[in-house]
């Protein structure tokens, strides 16, 4: 897929689920004020993070897209993984921020202080925001597959952990509107049970764009189907000194190879132009691939 496509089908998807997120927590904020319901203005706060980063995404999607320079000789693929480190590390921060005030106004409660029940506002609220995220986490789930983009994949995940936040938050709300008020403290624990979901989430994100800024080597399986990929030319023997890593959406591979010592400096060029090539078609044109070549022992 052409580099204009892939950002043009990234911003397209980014951009309505932007204007969908900043209606919602408008709307959220609103219901939470109005129906006195803790639960669902964690989850407005929430949304608001969804917000913020489909802003960070459309940024470093931009920056990732710029062709190789000078100053970066393997492109601007790091900016969008990146990217997915600042979604991470945001959402973490509102699970954290919902935590402690989930936990203080459960206290609160607890200790006898007056605190108005939700109302119903905040309970259709929540069902809306249930119904919305989890279309915008599958559409922008199938459109980051389909571009490789880890970046936007992993907004998707946060449209999904704001789904989640919102079931939490409508049982909560549905049983302390059910059960009276002897049973408000539903709604602190509701949140408290969404803090812990965002924070799982934002975890499972974070580290493995943490892992691709440390240049951690790709997956067995990945490493597999390069070498796979190799030694299908009858030319090449004993693939050795593998190392790889992940740029962005793409990855980079350098590979020592072992060829006949008669060979001749035109064909082992040809030999790595074929590997190259077939690299490219399995792998995408933006793999970087380095090929040394040595002489059979």
């Amino acid at each position: 897929m052409k580099t204009t496509d892939r950002n043009r089908k990234i911003v397209k998807v980014t951009l309505a689920g932007s204007i969908v997120n900043f209606l919602l927590l408008l709307f959220k904020f609103a219901a939470g004020v109005l129906g006195h319901s803790g639960a669902m203005i964690a989850d407005a706060v929430h949304s608001l993070s969804d917000f913020v980063t489909d802003v960070i995404v459309l940024i470093f999607v931009k920056i990732s897209s710029k062709p190789r320079d000078r100053e970066h000789e393997y492109g601007h693929g790091k900016f969008e993984t990146l990217a997915t480190v600042v979604i991470g590390a945001c959402l973490f921060f509102v699970g954290v921020s919902i935590l402690v005030s989930s936990v203080q106004k459960a206290i609160d409660i607890w200790n006898g202080k007056d605190i108005a029940g939700p109302g119903f506002i905040a309970l259709v609220a929540a069902a809306l925001s249930i119904l919305t995220k989890e279309v915008l986490f599958r559409v922008t789930r199938k459109v980051a597959r389909e571009v490789g983009s880890p970046a936007t994949e992993a907004n998707a995940w946060h449209h999904r952990s704001d789904a989640l936040s919102s079931i939490g938050t409508f049982l909560g709300i549905g049983a302390a509107l059910i059960l009276g008020d002897k049973w408000i403290i539903l709604d602190p624990i509701a949140a408290l049970v969404v803090s812990a979901l965002i924070i799982k989430v934002a975890i499972e994100i974070i580290l493995p764009g943490v892992n691709d800024l440390l240049e951690k080597s790709l997956p067995d399986d990945v490493q597999k189907e390069i070498l796979d990929v190799i030694t299908e030319n009858p030319a090449v023997t004993d693939p050795h000194n593998l190392r790889t890593r992940r740029i962005g959406a793409s990855i980079a591979a350098e590979v020592h190879i072992r060829v006949e010592p008669t060979m001749s400096v035109a064909d082992s060029h040809e030999l790595t132009k074929d590997i190259e090539q077939r690299m490219k078609a399995h792998f995408g044109n933006d793999i970087h691939i380095i090929i040394h070549v040595e002489p059979k022992k």
